[in-house]
């Protein structure tokens, strides 16, 4: 692989002047915005604790937004990382779009191309090589049944138009999203950074090694109902995403398809326990949306259960006359923080008492988006507790629960610390983005199946 240094160097070269190519080939009456995704990752598949699959991908893409006549038109194509040749393909790109714009209708909402200024922000890490990487993951794993994906190396975004805006993000980070298996029983960990520390690696190792011993015991068969219940931050993470499926959404709430139409319009409250927002400070996404609109270094949504903001993107705005602030058009948290409370975790099963301690949900969705009611399943490592004590895994459960019910009066304890829970999907290319969460005790929370 080409070092992290050279490589952030050569994109930011080759884009500044693939860029200028473009733009300087518009026409009167002519905008546009470009958006480049880059990244040069190394990809390690584990199985039975060997390696399966190890690739090294390292590729560019880049999307170029015109505006014309009112009208608006997005095309993209992959760059070779050679001038002449990624110049003339994005000329075609260039070419297609004019040919797109002359049969569309206006748009009335369209929100035009001007200069957000510029930034430029590079956060460096120090990831093992290969050589040493793999010897320094299975070593902590010897004798375990890991399966996993490990996903390291630099990804950038960055940005320019012809009003003059230039952005630049590059971060040198990993993940090594994992489980460890008993036969057909499970337990789920994940580790994350920009510094690889063999013995920060080797406790997670052991954290989930626990939990899987701990599924060796015999199984409880859970009955539906109503139980108190501790989402470890992982759990509480995949609930919290919901809000990205509109909760938050301005445009989603004017189009009154919103899951917080009730919260937004002070029929419920959330519990006082409750803040969360954005904060760019977590280096998991830059702060530049895909128009180069800089966010605030953080933006309070919820503070002691209370509604602050909702994300409004521009076009949001424009359409529904709103004040934006900086939100992707798809109104969703890039970067979630959520405050932390005062429950120790050496205190955690304490409190639980007598419940359900859940350290994975998976196939989440709106059941009720009127009631912000969201449905799961239970996964991985998911145990029932009696007085404090761990008695044995449960089989799947499927649960259903109100988001105005959970964060709200059934809100018992936060967490007094929190983990980084990082995009990990890789569909086409490395995600950016994440959370930090704590744990949460819950009371009453509902098992239907």
């Amino acid at each position: 692989m080409m070092s992290a240094c050279d490589f952030m160097a050569h994109v930011r070269s080759h884009f500044d002047g693939v860029a200028s190519h473009v733009l300087g080939q518009l026409a009167a009456g002519e905008a546009a915005t470009l958006n480049l995704s880059a990244e040069d990752t190394l990809y390690l598949r584990f199985n039975a604790n060997r390696v399966r699959q190890n690739t090294d991908v390292r590729q560019i893409g880049l999307e170029l937004q015109l505006q014309a006549q009112g009208r608006t038109v997005e095309q993209s194509c992959m760059l070779s990382g050679q001038h002449e040749a990624d110049c003339a393909a994005m000329t075609d790109v260039l070419q297609a779009c004019r040919a797109e714009v002359a049969v569309l209708d206006v748009d009335p909402n369209q929100v035009p191309i001007v200069n957000h200024g510029h930034s430029a922000e590079e956060f460096r890490g120090v990831l093992l090589p290969a050589n040493d990487l793999v010897p320094a993951i299975l070593e902590s794993a010897q004798g375990c049944d890991l399966a996993g994906l490990y996903a390291g190396g630099v990804v950038i975004r960055a940005n320019r138009n012809s009003a003059g805006q230039s952005h630049w993000f590059a971060t040198e980070s990993f993940f090594l999203d994992y489980s460890l298996y008993d036969g057909a029983k499970a337990a789920k960990g994940s580790y994350a950074g920009a510094r690889w520390d063999s013995q920060q690696w080797a406790s997670s190792v052991q954290r989930t090694m626990l939990l899987l011993e701990k599924l060796k015991r015999p199984t409880v068969d859970v009955k539906p109902g109503q139980y108190r219940t501790y989402l470890a931050p992982r759990a509480f993470a995949d609930l919290l995403g919901m809000m990205g499926w509109n909760a938050l959404s301005a445009a989603a709430w004017k189009q009154g398809r919103s899951p917080f139409k009730k919260l937004l319009e002070g029929e419920v409250k959330l519990s006082a326990l409750l803040s969360f927002g954005e904060n760019f400070g977590l280096a998991l996404t830059p702060r530049f949306n895909s128009q180069g609109e800089v966010s605030q270094s953080t933006l309070a949504l919820v503070e002691a259960g209370a509604l602050r903001s909702l994300l409004v993107s521009s076009r949001t705005a424009k359409e529904y006359g709103l004040t934006g602030n900086a939100a992707e058009e798809g109104e969703g948290p890039r970067a979630l923080d959520v405050a932390c409370g005062t429950l120790a975790e050496a205190d955690i099963l304490q409190a639980l008492g007598t419940g359900l301690y859940l350290s994975n949900v998976h196939y989440l969705n709106w059941s009720d988006p009127v009631s912000a009611r969201v449905t799961g399943m239970t996964r991985y490592a998911c145990f029932w507790v009696e007085n404090g004590e761990i008695v044995g895994p449960i089989n799947d459960l499927r649960w259903d629960e109100s988001l105005f019910d959970a964060l709200g009066p059934k809100l018992l304890a936060l967490t007094d610390w929190a983990e980084i829970d990082p995009a990990c999907e890789t569909y086409y290319r490395r995600a950016l983005g994440g959370s930090r969460v704590p744990g949460a005790l819950v009371d009453g929370w509902t098992f239907t199946l």
